[in-house]
C-alpha cells in the first residue's frame, strides 16, 4: 500500500480535487447558436463558476424557461424589482439611462445597414436585419422578486426573456468566467470585461 500510495498518491489527488471542483464549483460548456455574437461564438468552450450571487451585465448560463431541458448563455440586465425598459434601442433601468458597449459592433453595422452582410450564413437572420426599424425591440417589464431578466448580446437573433420570460434564480446555473476554446481567443471574464 505504501508503496501504491508512493507512486500514485499525487496522480490520485489531483484527480480527486479536479473531480471535485467538476461537481461543485465549476462547469463546462459550449456555445451553440449566435444569440451573443459578438462577445461569444458559436462552438466557443466556456468555464461557468456556480454560484448564487448574480450582478447585472454578468454572463450566465442557464435553463430556458419554457423549456427547462435546455440551457442558453446569455447576460443579466435587470434585477429582482428593477424596471427595465427599451426604447428606440435606448435602455433604461428604475428610470435612468444604461450604457451597453457590448453592444457597439453590431449597433454600428444596424445602423449603417450593414448586419444582414454579417448574417450571410442564415438567410432568415438577412431577412430579420433588412427589416427590423431597431436593434433591438421595444419592451418595458418590472422583473419579480426572484427572478432576472436576460438578454442575448446579439438582439435581433436572440431568445432571451422578451420570449421566454424572466428567469428564476432556480435556473441560473453559473456565471461565464473564462474562455478556453478556441486558443486563440482565450480570455478570462471579469466585471469590467463583461
Amino acid at each position: 500500500m505504501k508503496d501504491f500510495m508512493k507512486n500514485w498518491g499525487f496522480f490520485i489527488i489531483i484527480l480527486s480535487v479536479f473531480i471535485l471542483l467538476r461537481l461543485f464549483v465549476v462547469t463546462p460548456v459550449s456555445v451553440k447558436g449566435h444569440s451573443m455574437d459578438p462577445t461569444l461564438a458559436d462552438g466557443q468552450k466556456l468555464l461557468t463558476l456556480k454560484t448564487d450571487k448574480v450582478e447585472r451585465l454578468d454572463i450566465i448560463t442557464l435553463q430556458e424557461p419554457d423549456e427547462p431541458e435546455k440551457m442558453a448563455v446569455k447576460r443579466v440586465i435587470a434585477l429582482p424589482g428593477e424596471t427595465v425598459e427599451m426604447k428606440n434601442d435606448q435602455l433604461t433601468i428604475n428610470g435612468e439611462v444604461f450604457a451597453e458597449p457590448y453592444l457597439d459592433e453590431y449597433q454600428a453595422l444596424f445602423d449603417t445597414g450593414q448586419l444582414a452582410e454579417t448574417y450571410a450564413y442564415n438567410p432568415q437572420f438577412q431577412k430579420t436585419a433588412e427589416n427590423a426599424e431597431t436593434f433591438t425591440s421595444d419592451f418595458s417589464y418590472t422583473v419579480p422578486e426572484g427572478q432576472y431578466f436576460v438578454l442575448g448580446d446579439n438582439r435581433l437573433v436572440s431568445k432571451d426573456s422578451r420570449y421566454f420570460g424572466f428567469v428564476d434564480q432556480s435556473y441560473i446555473k453559473g456565471r461565464v468566467i473564462w474562455r478556453y476554446w478556441p486558443l486563440n481567443q482565450m480570455s478570462l471574464f471579469t466585471k469590467d470585461s463583461n
